[in-house]
């Protein structure tokens, strides 16, 4: 909550709670087996099931709108955004409440549960999308309850728990140049492919199930929003619910080949598609909460699916998985909230001055404001540029499926692409460094590289994923790197 309010960007922590439910929950059997109390032995399958939970806790924390759509809507910003500035109508202002903003999480946070669940197996198994952080936890929970013959075990073990290959590279680089080695190697090479997917289709959700579950949430949450937002009219509601499927598959699609989540910005699309038809008005206020309501839907949808392959290589129950992440959707519904007020009334949040500006505040609400605007405020050509790139995107699609294997590998994926125009270039280094060594590392001995590749991967992504708590630590101490990097311009 904290770095959400301060910075507005929070990193992936998949790896840390996989590793803090392992150490844990090991050390719990262990001081009861001391204590003379007979415990049974800690599994792969809890270590997963616990750390699901977590994540799903924390992400609602991260994603649930604190520090950007649901403070937009505050007094405080609303005076940051001017105003005497055109489309920023008085009375488009909700304070925080402990009370609305529980309900809101509950009634929007569920549907995303249920909304690809159906799509499961067509996502993990027959596409066999890679969701590199669902895979990095999956490589380190199972180094952690391996045999120790295990050759990639050994190899996890030498890369992660000895150090100086991967935990103490990835402090080094990151403390002294903040080069990140997330991107470095995302593939993986699947063991057991038939025992894992047995047990991922054995214990199956029924489509009627998912499909009941999210109809019924979906109708709760359509009378539910309106009544706590009059300005958002129920039929848009409607609209964002049979939409979201569609817009939760692209978003798990691209973060399954990526692991870029980029529910923000399905969110960004709704915002300013509803603050335009709901007008001058009403559009600030719809805007921001049907922003809430596609990312939260989108967000969950696509976290589950990396649950879901965290679950497959660890042999975990798809059924007892969807129930931890429903869980851990309760606890943080209710925790995030008063996590939130704490900061809320001890410290000057949003103060653009302040330790905790929350800078995406203002700009979710500029953003509306520029939605009930219209087009006409969008800069020149941008339309333009935005039907020819959609065009590109889908020839470039067509051009890669249709066309033979040998030639259609070497089509760009618009996906792909798209990802550094929305977060800059700043890992294009790294994967590009990481696919040079793997693709001579299959010139080289082949056989050898496909074991030995996820190894490798998964030790710098999860070595990178621990450093995160000693760096948030750290930031928090206002400890910086000694050295800082910079390019200006020459006079």
């Amino acid at each position: 909550m904290k770095l959400n309010l301060t910075t507005g960007l929070v990193p992936n922590l998949n790896v840390s709670a996989a590793l803090l439910a392992f150490v844990f929950l090991r050390t719990w059997t262990k001081l009861l087996s001391k204590a003379g109390i007979v415990t049974s032995p800690f599994t792969r399958q809890e270590n997963t099931i616990v750390q699901t939970c977590a994540v799903a806790c924390y992400s609602i924390a991260v994603g649930g709108g604190f520090g950007s759509y649901l403070l937009g809507l505050n007094r405080k910003t609303y005076e940051q955004a001017g105003v005497d500035t055109e489309g920023n109508t008085p009375g488009s202002t909700k304070e925080p409440g402990i009370g609305w903003m529980t309900g809101f999480l509950f009634v929007s946070s569920f549907v995303g549960l249920l909304s690809l669940v159906p799509l499961r197996k067509i996502m993990i198994i027959d596409y066999k999308l890679s969701y590199p952080s669902g895979t990095a936890t999956a490589v380190l929970i199972n180094g952690f309850h391996t045999p120790t013959g295990d050759k990639m075990a050994r190899v996890h073990e030498v890369l992660f728990t000895k150090f100086p290959v991967g935990f103490l590279s990835v402090v080094l680089f990151w403390f002294y140049f903040d080069f990140s080695m997330t991107y470095i190697e995302d593939k993986e090479q699947v063991l057991d492919d038939q025992k894992r997917n047995e047990v991922f289709l054995r214990e199956g959700i029924p489509l009627w199930v998912a499909c009941l579950g999210y109809i019924t949430f979906s109708i709760i949450s359509i009378i539910a929003i309106p009544l706590m937002f009059p300005e958002l009219k129920w039929y848009y509601v409607v609209v964002a619910y049979i939409l979201a499927p569609s817009l939760s598959f692209c978003n798990a699609y691209g973060a399954g080949l990526t692991d870029m989540n980029m529910a923000y910005n399905y969110g960004k699309v709704a915002l300013f598609l509803l603050a335009a038809l709901a007008g001058k008005n009403n559009g600030v206020v719809a805007g921001l909460v049907g922003c809430g309501l596609i990312k939260a839907i989108v967000s969950i949808s696509s976290d589950l699916m990396h649950d879901f392959k965290t679950g497959h290589l660890t042999l975990t129950s798809p059924r007892s998985m969807l129930l931890s992440q429903a869980i851990g959707t309760v606890i943080g519904c209710v925790v995030a909230p008063f996590t939130f007020f704490l900061f809320y009334k001890a410290f000057d949040v949003g103060n653009p001055d302040g330790e905790y500006k929350a800078p995406y505040a203002i700009i979710y609400r500029n953003m509306a404001i520029l939605g009930v605007e219209g087009f006409s405020a969008l800069p020149q050509h941008c339309l333009q540029l935005c039907y020819g790139f959609f065009a590109f995107a889908i020839s470039a699609n067509l051009s890669r499926d249709l066309s033979p294997k040998n030639i259609g590998k070497y089509v760009p994926l618009p996906m792909a692409m798209a990802v550094p125009f929305l977060v800059g270039a700043y890992f294009a280094i790294d994967m590009c460094l990481g696919s040079l060594v793997v693709f001579a590392w299959h010139k080289l001995n082949s056989r050898k590289a496909s074991l030995m590749v996820p190894a490798v991967a998964s030790g710098l992504i999860c070595g990178d994923g621990l450093w995160i708590l000693p760096s948030s630590i750290l930031a928090l101490a206002k400890i910086r790197p000694p050295i800082c990097m910079s390019f200006q311009a020459t006079n």
